[in-house]
């Protein structure tokens, strides 16, 4: 599989992505809240994860100086997805969705500091478009009675989040197994999520058993838009640069607005100025492949 990834590293990044954007989808299909969904999501993916690594017989090969810096970032994927979640359930997908366009703008300003790398005015023009493009898309709000400020908000800092997670992973790509990597963040992730449940005193994933359905699609959301897909995006970033994942994870919002618009028309209005917004989001992420491409 690795072979391939590296053969076709830009289509398989692109389909990793239209992968991601089923996750938004998922989200909403499931009736838990965002604490007990992101738990059940990371235990899920930590166990499918673990069994893959005792099947390889690679359990014990963790370098033990990298387990607590890989343990933090999970907690921040944790985070992240606590965010993105509870943006969904109080605003819609297409709020939470979008607002992870915001990650090309702060990887612009990370990157360099991470990997101590010139800043590219090029990449620092490109954020501040996708930027503008949101905020566009954004400026009719929806008539209905969401919060769209608080949902707004918890997207934001999603986003960074989740460019501060890929902007971690990229330091040890190349120091350690992908499989490993996303083994010990989802770990760390139910540790984090594990204590906020603590600290609110929330036991309601003892008390309230996910439904066959919920139980289905956390499946689902587990195995194939979490565990497999971060292995998938942790190998890509061995070809690419972190700012070049960040910014093809652009097109998610793309695809999960349009599948949530046929799925939950009600509830996702649309208007002219997503249309535009989103062409120039798009033309901007091709427009950073090809450049990316030539050199």
């Amino acid at each position: 599989m690795y072979d391939i990834i590296k053969k076709h590293k830009l289509l398989s990044l692109h389909l990793m992505v239209l992968i991601l954007g089923f996750t938004g989808i998922l989200g909403k299909l499931i009736s838990l809240n965002s604490l007990p969904l992101v738990w059940y999501r990371m235990t899920i993916a930590f166990l499918i994860l673990l069994m893959v690594m005792i099947f390889k017989k690679t359990i014990l090969k963790i370098n033990k100086k990298n387990f607590i810096p890989l343990l933090g970032a999970g907690m921040i994927v944790g985070l992240h997805w606590l965010f993105f979640f509870e943006s969904i359930k109080v605003a819609n997908i297409s709020i939470a969705v979008i607002c992870l366009s915001t990650s090309s703008l702060f990887s612009a300003f990370l990157e360099p500091i991470f990997f101590k790398r010139k800043l590219l005015k090029y990449e620092v023009l490109f954020g501040m478009i996708v930027l503008a493009s949101l905020s566009y898309m954004l400026y009719e709000k929806p008539t209905s009675d969401m919060n769209f400020t608080l949902g707004y908000t918890y997207g934001i800092i999603s986003a960074f989040l989740a460019t501060l997670f890929t902007l971690i992973n990229g330091k040890f790509i190349n120091k350690i197994d992908a499989t490993e990597i996303t083994t010990i963040e989802m770990l760390g992730g139910v540790i984090i999520i594990s204590i906020i449940l603590l600290i609110n005193q929330d036991i309601s994933i003892v008390n309230n058993i996910p439904s066959i359905n919920d139980l289905f699609y956390l499946i689902l959301l587990s195995s194939i838009c979490t565990a497999a897909v971060f292995v998938w995006m942790i190998e890509i970033m061995r070809y690419i640069t972190p700012y070049a994942v960040i910014m093809a994870v652009n097109l998610e919002p793309i695809y999960s607005i349009i599948l949530a618009l046929f799925l939950f028309n009600k509830t996702e209005s649309m208007n002219f100025s997503f249309y535009i917004g989103s062409s120039i989001i798009l033309f901007i992420v091709f427009l950073d492949g090809y450049i990316k491409n030539r050199k």
